[in-house]
């Protein structure tokens, strides 16, 4: 096996398939990365067992081909290390590869191609075409939700729930909810839902750089597959049940809120300074067209701010992690942001307004 290639085409999908590689294995080959040459067609996989990466890059001319497994990272350094523009030889040879360029030369050690891990390989149920600007709006707008080390292990991911041709996904913690739905139908048939894991999520996401490109999703019983022209990636899904959100969601709450989504997120900003650092708690007295947001910490200080707001009703005063209210006004985008409240004990609805395709629940807290 031996080709010649340039430091930034390799480098391009060396960086997101190394990132999918652990830095503590406990298979020493799962530390490696497998580059598979087939004329002028380089492939490079890596995997955890639980999620796997195919970056493919066009060579400008055909080379020997092969198959072989060299370290991940030190690959990855060794490309980073090069000068910008320099031009990369790579060859095989018994148990070891060879990387040249310049008046530089590495030595690596391999692992055979053939203890490689495959990630199964099956046919998927449903399947449909999106863009990936599309998918990307998705994931960003409901990741933050996700929880990240949760005994329910089916809150550390992500739901997708094919409805109607209608993709949405949502996420939760237990204590806030971030659900985005496709405006597009989606031309798929069969209705499912699926929980894609934490770093499935996270490692797709680095994936989506052209917004415009188109992305072919394949969801099978116990895989997800994506595929776009330079990579295929593949994750296994999350064996579980994801709650019923739906019962998350507030029943017709009576008080609305609609106020500046900038200085809500500014005021917010300024109260959470003087919040107590371990619960992040904010108190919310809402009157006649003005929002109160108090915030005080176990040193007896205290924060206070108030904000204009559309509001017309009952005085209401609850009590809320600032975080969580600061993360959705984060994802959020548009001028004016409406709140949904019921009584202090009940969950608020946030959102951008009733043509939003994103919906935010943030439990409260007692103070």
């Amino acid at each position: 096996m031996k080709f010649n290639i340039s430091r930034e085409a390799l480098l391009k999908p060396l960086n997101l398939v190394a990132g999918v590689v652990e830095r503590r294995q406990t298979l020493p080959i799962l530390a490696n990365v497998l580059m598979v040459l087939d004329g002028d067609r380089l492939s490079l996989t890596g995997t955890d067992l639980e999620v796997e990466l195919v970056g493919r890059v066009q060579l400008p001319a055909a080379s020997d081909s092969g198959e072989v497994t060299v370290p991940a990272r030190k690959l990855v350094d060794i490309c980073k290390s090069l000068p910008e523009g320099s031009d990369i030889q790579i060859s095989a040879q018994d148990s070891k590869v060879t990387v040249k360029s310049g008046r530089s030369r590495f030595t690596l050690s391999t692992l055979p191609a053939r203890e490689f891990p495959n990630v199964e390989d099956s046919m998927g149920t449903h399947q449909f075409v999106l863009k990936q600007g599309q998918l990307k709006r998705l994931i960003e707008r409901t990741g933050f939700a996700m929880a990240q080390q949760d005994v329910r292990y089916y809150l550390n991911g992500m739901l997708w729930e094919l409805n109607d041709k209608q993709l949405r996904v949502v996420a939760t913690d237990g204590h806030r909810l971030a659900m985005c739905t496709l405006p597009e139908k989606v031309g798929v048939n069969g209705d499912t839902q699926v929980i894609l894991p934490r770093k499935g999520v996270l490692e797709l996401a680095r994936l989506l750089l052209e917004e415009d490109a188109e992305i072919a999703i394949v969801i099978g019983s116990n895989h997800i597959r994506a595929t776009t022209n330079d990579f295929t990636f593949t994750s296994k899904l999350v064996d579980g049940k994801f709650p019923d959100y739906q019962r998350v969601l507030p029943r017709s709450p009576d008080k609305i809120v609609q106020g500046s989504r900038l200085e809500l997120r500014q005021a917010f900003t300024r109260t959470a300074i003087l919040s107590n650092e371990k619960y992040r708690g904010v108190r919310l007295k809402l009157t006649e067209n003005t929002l109160d947001i108090v915030a005080n910490n176990p040193e007896q200080e205290e924060a206070e701010e108030s904000v204009s707001v559309d509001y017309k009703g009952e005085a209401l005063e609850v009590g809320f992690n600032v975080s969580y209210l600061l993360d959705v006004l984060g994802v959020l985008s548009g001028e004016q942001i409406k709140i949904s409240l019921g009584d202090p004990n009940s969950s608020a609805l946030l959102e951008e307004s009733d043509e939003g395709d994103s919906l935010y629940v943030v439990m409260p807290m007692r103070l």
